[in-house]
């Protein structure tokens, strides 16, 4: 296990040095004038060009990367372009957001999806055609649909939530119920429908096995073999649909945040890549890349203890 642990680190060191250096490179090409978006259109030439040399703009892409990496392997991210304000800092104030805004939907999915899947693949009939149903109109509506949707009618014209979030990380549990609601929701029925699709076919496809008519030969009860056996073995495929929607979650929450007005890491995302911050935008890619490892090696993890045949391999 340990040995594994430390393959799965050390492809992920390789997966996030690759996706650093992509990014930077196609970021290079796009600070042709960031000193001058900088210092506004009045500034000479003679003071854009010391501004370049401030920033490191005037030498060659491998030498500008391996400086930012060099100091990113340290925790020193610099410092924002446009504000000065630390990457560190203006990640650490945003990610508790998004972060919540995602933990809490994937729960409230995996609670709901497990109920509803396992409630298709036992009793079928009329709750199965209603999932599958549900499955394909949910796929079909877009999550930024939905969030213009309940924002309409729950916050502008039923003023039961805020149309727009002053939330921070000090700000009371009122403040963030009262502002993650509504972003919560959309990304629910959004994810929900799906996730229960897939744990509905991997419960059918479990009950269908030998092993589940020899316990039943044995006279153990349908709720042990359902919850004891069925479903253990089914987990691992409800997990790695979930991760893949934690995942999908980290980009589609850009959208949701910027209708939802909530101060993440989206809407920092989106507000650094206009500006041309390379320095928070790295920021930003970096953090997310070391979340969606972390996640992956969970889930990893989660299924060798579910499944043996996972640990053996």
């Amino acid at each position: 296990m340990v040995t594994f642990i430390l393959r799965k680190i050390a492809a992920g060191i390789v997966v996030l040095a690759a996706i650093s250096f992509l990014t930077y490179f196609l970021l290079y090409f796009s600070s042709a004038n960031i000193a001058r978006n900088i210092l506004g259109e009045f500034a000479s030439q003679e003071q854009v060009q010391a501004k370049e040399i401030e920033l490191g703009l005037d030498q060659p892409l491998l030498a500008r990367f391996f400086g930012w990496a060099s100091h990113a392997i340290t925790g020193d991210l610099g410092t924002s372009w446009f504000t000065s304000e630390g990457v560190g800092q203006a990640l650490m104030s945003r990610l508790p957001i998004t972060l919540t805004l995602v933990v809490v939907a994937i729960i409230l999915i995996a609670i709901c999806a497990t109920i509803l899947g396992m409630a298709a693949a036992v009793k079928r009939g009329w709750i199965d055609r209603v999932v599958q149903t549900a499955a394909i109109v949910g796929d079909a509506i877009p999550g930024f649909v939905l969030a213009i949707i309940l924002v309409t009618l729950f916050a502008i014209q039923l003023q039961f939530f805020p149309a727009t979030s002053s939330i921070a990380p000090d700000s009371g549990a009122p403040a963030w119920v009262a502002s993650l609601t509504l972003p919560v929701i959309a990304l629910l029925i959004n994810g929900v429908t799906g996730g229960a699709q897939q744990i509905r076919s991997a419960v059918i496809k479990q009950l269908e096995k030998d092993y589940v008519r020899t316990l039943r030969s044995r006279g153990i009860s349908e709720r042990e073999i359902l919850f004891k056996h069925v479903l253990r073995s089914a987990a691992p495929a409800g997990l790695t649909v979930l991760s893949l929607q934690f995942i999908g979650m980290l980009g589609g929450v850009v959208i949701i945040e910027q209708i939802f007005a909530l101060p993440g890491m989206g809407a920092l995302a989106v507000q650094s890549t206009t500006m041309g911050d390379i320095p928070l935008v790295m920021g930003v890619v970096l953090y997310i890349v070391i979340i969606v490892i972390i996640v992956n090696l969970l889930v990893d993890l989660i299924n060798g203890w579910l499944n043996p045949k996972v640990r053996v391999s």
